[in-house]
C-alpha cells in the first residue's frame, strides 16, 4: 500500500516546476595570527581545512635555517586540496643493494618527488574539525606529528575523518590538527657546520612553530588551546617525547603550555650522539660532496645555494631506513645544547621535560619490518658485526656480544614472538628482529617509562602492548601496522574500537578510563602493567619480558647511543 501511494505521487513530481538546489556554503575560517581567510570543504560530516602555512617558505637562504614565523596577513587560503609534502626520502640510492637501491634510483628523482606533489615550501597544517561547529565550542585538540624514520612523511598521508567522526559518535568530539615538518636532510642534518649555525633540529622547530599557530588560531575553529594532546607514531612518537624535552621542558608559549598531555604509538628515548658527532660529520660531509660543494669555503652556503634537484639528490646519498642500516638513522634529532640540550633518556633522568600526563606503547613485534633488509646475517657473530659496525662504534664489543647472547632461543626470544621456531625468514632473522624492535622501541619504552616514574611518581602514564595482527607470517603485529588500526580505524576489530575509546577520554579527560564503560587500564607504575590489545579481546600483562635483555640495556645506556 505505501509503494502504491508513493508511485501515485510520481506525475505530480515530473509536473511540477524544478526547484534549484541551493548548495551548502563552503566552511570558511577567519583566522586572526597571522590574519587569514581559509576555505575549507565539508565530507561525511567532517569539515577539512588543509594546507595552512604556519611559517615562511623555507627555500633559498632559509633552506636549512629555522622556520621561520609569517609576519603578514595570508590573505585567502584554499584548503579544500591537499597540502604539499616536503621532499622525502624514500629509500637509500644504493645499486648494490637490490631491491631497495634500485627502486631509490626511482623515487628519489624529482620527477617522483613532484609526483607526489612534494616541495620546500611545505611547512603548512590540516584541520579537521566536527561539521556545524561553533567557535566557542572550545574542543579539545588533538595534534598529529606522523612518523617515517625522520626521513619520509607527510599530512597528505593521514585524513582524520574517520577519528573525527568517531569522536562524535563517542559523544567526545575532537579538532584534529596535522602538521608537516622537514624531514630528511633537509629537517635533520647533522655536522659541525650545522651546530655553529644553529640550524639543527629543524624538523622538531617546525613541529614547535605549528604547535605555536594552534595556541594562537585553534579557537577559531571551535578548539580549546588549553586543551591540546600530542600524538604520534614511530618518530611522530619519538618527536612527541622530543617535544616534552625541547628546551629543558620549558613547553610554554606566551605564558601558558602548548600541550598538556601526550601519546607515544612506537617510539619514546632515542639514546643519542651530539649533532657534531663523527657519524653525523660523515652525514654532512657526503651530502657535501655528492652536491658538488666539497672545497668551498662556505659549505653550508653552498648546499643553500644549490639547485633543488641537486640539494635533493645530495640529501638523499647517505643510507635510509630501508636499507642494510634500517633503523641506525643517518637523519634523526640529536642534542644540539640549545634545542635539545642532552640526548633524551639523560634529560628525563634529570626531570628536565614537560610533566605532562601521557601514553607510550608498542607493536608486539616493532623490529620485524627492518630485518627484512639484514639477510646477510647469518650467525650470532655476524649480529655482533652488525651491531657493532653499523649502529654502534664506540660500544665495547663485549657489551654488544653479551646483549646478543641474552636472546638465546629464537624459539622463545625471537621476532615474531610466540611463534616457536616458525617464521625465520633467515637464519638470523628472528633474532635480529627481536632485537632491533626491542632496542629502538619496546625495551627503551620501559626504559623511558621506569626512570619518568622514579623521577616524577605524581605524573600518571599509561602503556600497552598492541598484538592483533599476531600470526600474521614473518612480520606478526609489526611496526606501523597501528596505523590501519588505529589511526584509521580499517579494521574494525575489538582492539581498534578499545585504543581509540581510551584514546578520546585521554584526550577529553587526561584519563583514559574516564567515562567510558571499559575495563580499567591500570597506570604503569601501579604493578608494571601494561594493556594488551589483541584483536578480539584485552586483557592485562606484566611488563617484565625479556627481562635479562632490559637489565643490560639498562646498565649500559651509555653503550647504545646511535
Amino acid at each position: 500500500m505505501r509503494l502504491l501511494s508513493l508511485l501515485t505521487l510520481v506525475p505530480l513530481v515530473i509536473a511540477a516546476p524544478a526547484v534549484p538546489v541551493e548548495r551548502a556554503a563552503a566552511p570558511t575560517i577567519i583566522a586572526p595570527s597571522p590574519e587569514a581567510t581559509i576555505v575549507g570543504k565539508n565530507a561525511l560530516s567532517v569539515e577539512s581545512f588543509n594546507g595552512i602555512p604556519f611559517a615562511k617558505p623555507p627555500v633559498g637562504q632559509l633552506r636549512l635555517k629555522p622556520p621561520q614565523p609569517l609576519d603578514g596577513p595570508v590573505g585567502k587560503i584554499d584548503g579544500a586540496g591537499l597540502a604539499k609534502a616536503c621532499p622525502q626520502f624514500f629509500f637509500n640510492v644504493d645499486d648494490s643493494n637490490l631491491p631497495a637501491g634500485v627502486l631509490g634510483t626511482i623515487l628519489n628523482t624529482p620527477l617522483f618527488q613532484a609526483a607526489t606533489n612534494a616541495g620546500e615550501d611545505c611547512l603548512t597544517v590540516n584541520v579537521q574539525r566536527p561539521e556545524g561547529t561553533k567557535p566557542d565550542a572550545k574542543l579539545p585538540v588533538l595534534f598529529w606529528i606522523f612518523g617515517g624514520g625522520f626521513e619520509l612523511g607527510s599530512t597528505q598521508m593521514y585524513d582524520g575523518t574517520s577519528l573525527v567522526a568517531e569522536s562524535v559518535a563517542n559523544g567526545k568530539p575532537i579538532v584534529f590538527v596535522a602538521v608537516n615538518y622537514r624531514v630528511g636532510g633537509f629537517g635533520f642534518m647533522p655536522g659541525k657546520e650545522i651546530l655553529a649555525d644553529g640550524s639543527s633540529n629543524l624538523g622538531l622547530l617546525d613541529q614547535r612553530l605549528g604547535l605555536q599557530w594552534v595556541a594562537d588560531n585553534i579557537a577559531a575553529f571551535g578548539g580549546d588551546p588549553s586543551k591540546v594532546t600530542i600524538w604520534g607514531e614511530s618518530a611522530g612518537a619519538i618527536s612527541v617525547l622530543d617535544q616534552m624535552a625541547l628546551y629543558d621542558g620549558d613547553n610554554s608559549y606566551k605564558g601558558k603550555p602548548l600541550f598538556r598531555a601526550g601519546i607515544m604509538n612506537s617510539g619514546s628515548i632515542v639514546p643519542a650522539d651530539p649533532v657534531d658527532c663523527p657519524k653525523g660529520q660523515v652525514v654532512y660531509d657526503k651530502v657535501v660532496e655528492e652536491a658538488g660543494c666539497a672545497g668551498k669555503t662556505d659549505t653550508l652556503a653552498c648546499l643553500r645555494s644549490a639547485d633543488y634537484t641537486t640539494f635533493l639528490n645530495a640529501a638523499n646519498s647517505v643510507p635510509g631506513i630501508l636499507s642494510f642500516n634500517t633503523v641506525s638513522l643517518s637523519y634523526l634529532p640529536r642534542p644540539d645544547g640549545k634545542a635539545l640540550t642532552a640526548s633524551t633518556n639523560a634529560l628525563i633522568a634529570s626531570g628536565k621535560y614537560a610533566k605532562v600526563p601521557f601514553i607510550v606503547g608498542d607493536q608486539e613485534d616493532e623490529g620485524t619490518l627492518f630485518a627484512l633488509f639484514t639477510s646477510n646475517l647469518t650467525t650470532t657473530s655476524d649480529v655482533g658485526d652488525y651491531l657493532q659496525d653499523v649502529f654502534f662504534p664506540e660500544a665495547p664489543r663485549k657489551t654488544i656480544d653479551d646483549y646478543v647472547a641474552t636472546y638465546q632461543d629464537i624459539s622463545t626470544d625471537g621476532s615474531p614472538f610466540r611463534t616457536f621456531l616458525l617464521n625465520n625468514w633467515y637464519p638470523q632473522f628472528k633474532r635480529v628482529a627481536a632485537i632491533l624492535g626491542d632496542l629502538t622501541f619496546t625495551l627503551t619504552r620501559r626504559v623511558f617509562l621506569e626512570t619518568a616514574a622514579a623521577v616524577n611518581p605524581d605524573v600518571p602514564s599509561w602503556s600497552y602492548l598492541a598484538t592483533y595482527d599476531f600470526g600474521t607470517p614473518i612480520l606478526g603485529t609489526f611496526h606501523g601496522s597501528d596505523l590501519l588500526q588505529v589511526f584509521y580505524g580499517v579494521v574494525p576489530n575489538v582492539a581498534s574500537k578499545t585504543i581509540r575509546t581510551h584514546y578520546f577520554s585521554f584526550v577529553y579527560d587526561l584519563d583514559p578510563n574516564k567515562g567510558n564503560g571499559l575495563d580499567t587500564w591500570p597506570q604503569w607504575s601501579e604493578g608494571k602493567k601494561l594493556a594488551k590489545f589483541d584483536a578480539l579481546s584485552t586483557s592485562t600483562i606484566n611488563d617484565d619480558f625479556r627481562s635479562d635483555s632490559f637489565e643490560l640495556l639498562k646498565e649500559n645506556v651509555a653503550s647504545f647511543f646511535i
